[in-house]
């Protein structure tokens, strides 16, 4: 997939450098979280709807507690909302809870209960992005879907060098740049990769410079 050259934007061997990189570093520096451990889809698709928002960290314990009342999508479909409510108080943000219990009535009576596995289909879902779709397609899927936060156009910011508007994930330069990234064998681990990256080495207040191993062409750094 070739980039429409703007100015500023990256080549698309580039971005396969800068990827390359993040994936040798994810090797021996992932976090290890239990919805990375399944291949259940629906679980996954639930978790991310978690994460929104939360640090992955807060969400650990709740997803356990979660799954254990509720292991698939008809248990959850079955489920009363009151009881949802008391596993998910420590995440605060009441408004996940109708938005998971639809979801998963909604896989249950329009995909006999199977996660789809298109990014249209997974959209039309209660509380379902284009993040949450891009990252149950590639991680659960390991298809070659882009995805694009906050975290995700920081590194690319400071990386590239790239001006982006005050909300970034939205910009279609950023999301192409994302789409160039994820397109290679494994967009499972180069999509869990930049996430790794952005939290641990390139966080937004204190970057760690001095582990980067992609700091000899950062912008940023060279800046």
């Amino acid at each position: 997939m070739m980039l429409k050259y703007l100015e500023n934007l990256p080549s698309d061997q580039e971005i396969h450098e800068f990827r390359n990189g993040i994936v040798r570093w994810f090797g021996n520096n992932k976090r290890h979280y239990p919805w990375r451990e399944t291949d259940d889809p629906f679980r996954l698709l639930i978790a991310e709807m978690m994460l929104r928002r939360t640090n992955a960290d807060q969400v650990k314990n709740v997803y356990i507690d979660l799954f254990k009342n509720y292991p698939d999508s008809y248990s959850l479909s079955k489920s009363d909302e009151k009881k949802i409510e008391e596993i998910l108080y420590p995440l605060g943000m009441r408004w996940r809870i109708p938005s998971m219990v639809s979801v998963a009535q909604q896989i249950q009576e329009k995909y006999r209960g199977k996660v789809p596995e298109t990014r249209e289909e997974l959209i039309t879902l209660p509380g379902v992005g284009d993040y949450v779709a891009g990252a149950v397609l590639s991680i659960a899927f390991n298809k070659r879907e882009w995805i694009v936060d906050s975290n995700i156009v920081r590194v690319f910011r400071r990386y590239f060098g790239i001006t982006t508007s005050r909300e970034g994930r939205r910009d279609k330069h950023v999301i192409e740049i994302a789409k160039v990234y994820s397109s290679c064998e494994n967009p499972r681990d180069a999509n869990l990769a930049i996430l790794d990256f952005a939290a641990l080495i390139c966080n937004p207040k204190t970057p760690r410079h001095e582990s980067c191993i992609l700091r000899e062409n950062c912008f940023y750094l060279k800046s």
